[in-house]
Parts: structure tokens; C-alpha cells; sequence
């Protein structure tokens, strides 16, 4: 492929991963990564509320990484109350993986901004053969792309295993009892997995410009091996 269509190439990547870093970057500062609805269950069973009667018990609930807010409906009108996970709730959310999920993101963002600057350094500088080169761009979309996708993994499991949405319905609540009535992720959690795909593409742009995978062994070398080996 010609060095002109490499380096376009090279700055549509490196753009990519930067526009990847902002918006992981964006998405992190938010509490869009949840919503959905609690119903009060002890409210419900209370007034024995069917129909349109149990939408005046069913309250909304949203948050993200850091804080979020849920709007607590038991008959008497909404009361919406705010709260955040550190110090908060840090000792009735699994913390482990809620730090995990944190830390992976500030990894991904790490990693999408160095791979802008070697792809950008590879498309206007001279390239070497080293991890700055065409291995290290498949390193730096490789970690960035697994970062993603452990940061849904994780996520995912912290809401869906360890029903996070009802862990944080029912904090601080003495006599009512809340449960999740529909949950679904927000947008913040979608830009995560754009960004893994993002990654994932990218390096299929490095495999475009016509740079091997690394650890792939070419037809030459095993042509090459087997007429030597004829020779002995």
C-alpha cells in the first residue's frame, strides 16, 4: 500500500482512539450508566395495589461510577434523594468490582490516548520496529479493547449478579422494602462498548495498511523452512 494511504489510515485511528479516551472520559464523570424503576414492594402489599394503582408505588432510579440519584414513590408523591458511592455505599455494594470497574476505565482511557499519539507518531514520523511501530499499535488497540470489555463484564455483573439497583433502592430504608421493577443500561455504558469496537476496528486498520498480526507466520518463511529442511 503506498505511504500516503498508510498515513491516512494511521490519523483516522489515531483519531478514533482519541475520540474513544474523550468519550470513556465523559462517560466515567456521568450517572448514565443505569436507569430503571423500583417498585415499593411493602407499600404495594400494604393497600394490596394492582393495576394503575401500583404505578404510585413504582419510583426511578438512575446512577453511574460515582453517584446517582433514585426517586422513592411509596403512595405519597415522589421524594427524590441523592447519593453517592464513596463513602456512601461502599459497604453494601460489592467494592471489588465496583473499583475494578473504575480502575479498568482509567486504564482504557490511559491506553486510548497513548495509541493516538503512536498512531499519529507512525503516520508523520518514521516508524521503528519496536513497540512504537505496528506491533505496538496492535498492543495498545489490544489492551484498550480488552479494558472495554472487562469494564462491561464487570459492570454487568455487579448489576445484574449482585443486584446493585436494589442494594441502593434499599439503603438507609427501616420498614419499606424495594424491589427492582425494570432496570436497563443508559448510555454511558453503550459508549464503553462503542469504544471497544472502535478498538477492535482500529486494529483492523493496521491490518488494512498491510502490517501482519503479530505471531503470524507468513507463507514465505514456512516455504523457506521446508526447502531447507529438503536439503538435510
Amino acid at each position: 500500500m503506498p505511504a500516503q494511504q498508510k498515513k491516512i489510515i494511521f490519523c483516522v485511528a489515531g483519531v478514533f482512539s482519541f475520540a474513544c479516551a474523550l468519550g470513556t472520559a465523559a462517560a466515567v464523570g456521568t450517572q448514565l450508566w443505569i436507569k430503571g424503576t423500583i417498585l415499593c414492594k411493602t407499600g404495594a402489599l400494604l393497600v394490596n395495589a394492582t393495576g394503575q394503582e401500583l404505578e404510585k408505588f413504582i419510583g426511578e432510579i438512575q446512577y453511574g461510577l460515582f453517584y446517582g440519584e433514585r426517586v422513592r414513590q411509596c403512595g405519597l408523591g415522589g421524594r427524590p434523594f441523592q447519593f453517592s458511592f464513596f463513602p456512601d455505599l461502599l459497604k453494601i455494594i460489592p467494592a471489588s468490582i465496583h473499583v475494578s470497574v473504575i480502575l479498568f476505565c482509567t486504564v482504557l482511557i490511559i491506553f486510548a490516548l497513548v495509541g493516538t499519539g503512536f498512531f499519529m507518531y507512525n503516520a508523520f514520523g518514521s516508524p521503528y520496529e519496536t513497540l512504537h511501530g505496528p506491533v505496538g499499535l496492535y498492543l495498545w488497540s489490544f489492551i484498550a479493547c480488552s479494558c472495554g470489555c472487562l469494564i462491561m463484564i464487570l459492570f454487568s455483573s455487579e448489576v445484574k449478579i449482585h443486584h446493585l439497583s436494589e442494594k441502593i433502592a434499599n439503603f438507609k430504608e427501616g420498614s419499606f422494602t424495594f424491589k427492582t421493577h425494570s432496570e436497563q443500561f443508559a448510555n454511558s455504558f453503550w459508549i464503553i462498548l462503542a469504544c471497544s469496537l472502535v478498538h477492535f476496528l482500529n486494529a483492523l486498520l493496521i491490518r488494512f495498511a498491510g502490517f501482519e498480526f503479530p505471531f503470524s507466520k507468513s507463507k514465505d518463511s514456512g516455504t523457506t523452512t521446508g526447502a531447507v529442511d529438503l536439503m538435510y
